[in-house]
């Protein structure tokens, strides 16, 4: 298996939990819980800023002292735009499950600028990319032009049969304006869920070159390099991506050979 791929665990409670330390890298981590009802999920981090999101299910949300009422209410990811909550470093966090609920815990280095906010799906920007089998359909949850220190946070469904991260691109360098050094996870669902995806992390040199199976619920890891992703047909493929680096921006090399397709 791929030193990229990680599995869920099987059951319930927190089912992924990637961490700098075991992904070996510097800044993203990422958690998913999966709670019935009456269940908590719960955290805190002096120095990490965390956005969570409302993959499915509901929740009663805690922040510090502040209550925010239920939360949440999408029956997959592949229906309609989520809730998520930003959370500041050094505050305590809690959902507790109304129904069977399905968390995304996202973070990175943070030294508490900002205030905790609930993220309505109202307020969220969609838009789709590319053209023909190319095509996907992007929500942005944490863009770099809204509140935070570090984290960025986009979830993207990808129709079956096309692909999405393509043309290949990578953001593992930091040369701004051309480039910005940005780790990454990629939190994969299929629909159908028996289904899989094909995504690719490779470097020029291909000292990285991994071609990964993923299958519902797996995270890959790209700490470099391009990482292009295909559904099959017949199945549909949703990705919550979550990336973190020196400078919050999202600037991204395309692969020259491939560059030619944006053309086309």
């Amino acid at each position: 298996m791929s030193p990229l791929l990680v599995k869920p665990r099987v059951g319930g409670g927190r089912v992924h939990h990637v961490t700098p330390k075991t992904a070996r890298w510097a800044s993203v981590g990422f958690d998913l819980w999966k709670r019935r009802p009456g269940e908590l999920a719960t955290g805190t981090d002096g120095d990490r800023e965390t956005c969570l999101v409302f993959i499915s299910g509901r929740g009663s949300v805690r922040v510090g002292h502040e209550e925010y009422g239920i939360l949440g209410g999408r029956s997959s990811p592949f229906e309609g735009r989520p809730w998520s909550v930003y959370v500041p470093p050094g505050m305590v966090w809690s959902v507790e499950a109304t129904e069977d609920l399905v968390l995304a815990v996202c973070s990175a280095p943070g030294k508490g600028k900002f205030p905790p906010r609930v993220i309505a799906p109202d307020v969220l920007v969609q838009e789709s990319r590319g053209k023909g089998s190319n095509v996907r359909h992007v929500t942005n949850i944490l863009p770099e032009w809204e509140m935070a220190e570090n984290l960025l946070v986009v979830e993207v469904i990808t129709p079956a049969g096309n692909t999405s991260s393509y043309p290949p691109h990578k953001h593992d360098e930091d040369r701004l304006p051309h480039e910005s050094a940005l780790e990454e996870t990629y939190y994969h669902r299929i629909n159908p869920p028996q289904g899989f995806a094909f995504q690719r992390v490779y470097t020029d040199d291909r000292e990285l070159d991994e071609a990964i199976a993923v299958e519902d619920g797996d995270v890959t890891l790209v700490p470099k390099g391009y990482h292009p992703c295909a559904a099959i047909h017949g199945y549909e493929l949703y990705y919550l991506n979550v990336m973190a680096g020196p400078r919050r921006t999202w600037k991204f090399h395309n692969a020259k050979e491939h560059e030619w397709l944006l053309k086309a």
